[in-house]
């Protein structure tokens, strides 16, 4: 502790004293207090792919191309359209052999031989529903349709009218966006913020929606030239407004609890530790105390030990304070 006198031995210019004195006189502090807060931080990312969204068309058998109908990339294509007409041989004798069994009128051994051939034709990959036109009809189609399993956009597409293709080709690739993942670059100091925080909100330049996004994992490594790992969040997307690679801002917050905090302006940094300079019981007297803070927003500090609701601090004249601190020796 230590008090502003003006009685001494002190040399310096009648232009420094003037300052100082005008310092001294026009010291002000303010009460330490307690406020509703969270703690907010922001992150930038890009829109990717969804992993689990995304379907190959691959055939367990080869053939030609009859007729194409998703005949375009990133064509949107619903689950059920008609993605292709092929023509198979091995297909064509498969499915002969179904309609063969169904004619065949030997009891049991016919319902083991109508079960056999219906397994080969679906582990072949042929809809039910064209199994069942089969049994229905009692005709065989030379051309087998491929179907698309799942909603979403063509981002991938091997073959054209007249193909031909081998089993374990991909036909298609096809990706839905009804929900996406962001990934966002987060500094390694924040690695450990991120448990606690509750609530992401996900905006895009151009797009008026904010969207909510759910935090799935930090991926396990961190990139050694930027020093930075990678959050992967998940979110809706209606409409499939968001867009494969958009540039967004991740705005995320702590659930809000009381925090005593301290404003930026009344706290002095020192060999690597912060100090602020306490208001005594004494007019005049002010004493430099080391504090321990974190950044709350662009305003204020968290105080995490070392004042309370009880404390009053300077809030100007820090760099005066600590000089005569140091003349004083009270650091």
């Amino acid at each position: 502790m230590f008090r502003f006198i003006l009685i001494g031995i002190l040399i310096i210019s009648s232009t420094e004293a003037t300052e100082r004195i005008k310092q001294l006189f026009n010291v002000q502090s303010i009460q330490i207090k307690e406020i509703n807060a969270s703690t907010t931080q922001t992150n930038y990312g890009f829109v990717k792919v969804k992993e689990s969204n995304i379907i190959d068309i691959v055939p367990r058998f080869g053939g030609y191309v009859e007729k194409l109908y998703a005949d375009n990339i990133y064509k949107y294509i619903k689950k059920g359209d008609i993605l292709a007409l092929v023509y198979s041989p091995q297909i064509l004798k498969a499915k002969e052999d179904y309609l063969n069994s169904l004619g065949y009128k030997f009891g049991n051994a016919n319902k083991s031989m109508i079960n056999s051939t219906k397994r080969k034709l679906k582990l072949l990959g042929i809809s039910t529903q064209e199994i069942n036109r089969i049994k229905n009809k009692r005709v065989v189609s030379s051309f087998t349709t491929i179907y698309a399993t799942q909603s979403g956009y063509i981002f991938k597409k091997s073959i054209n009218q007249g193909s031909s293709f081998s089993k374990k080709d991909t036909l298609f690739q096809i990706v839905d966006l009804s929900s996406v993942w962001v990934e966002a670059k987060i500094y390694q100091n924040e690695i450990a913020n991120i448990k606690n925080i509750t609530k992401f909100t996900i905006k895009a330049k151009g797009i008026d929606k904010v969207f909510e996004a759910k935090k799935e994992m930090i991926y396990p490594y961190i990139n050694t030239k930027e020093a930075t790992a990678t959050l992967r969040l998940k979110l809706k997307n209606p409409n499939n407004i968001l867009k494969i690679g958009m540039y967004i801002t991740l705005t995320s917050s702590t659930p809000i609890v009381k925090k005593i905090v301290i404003p930026r302006n009344a706290v002095i940094r020192k060999n690597g530790k912060w100090y602020t300079f306490l208001a005594t019981d004494f007019k005049g007297e002010y004493e430099p105390l080391e504090i321990k803070i974190k950044p709350l927003n662009s305003k204020l500090y968290e105080v995490i030990s070392g004042l309370t609701t009880q404390d009053r601090v300077v809030t100007n004249a820090l760099f005066m304070m600590d000089s005569d601190a140091q003349i004083s020796q009270t650091y």
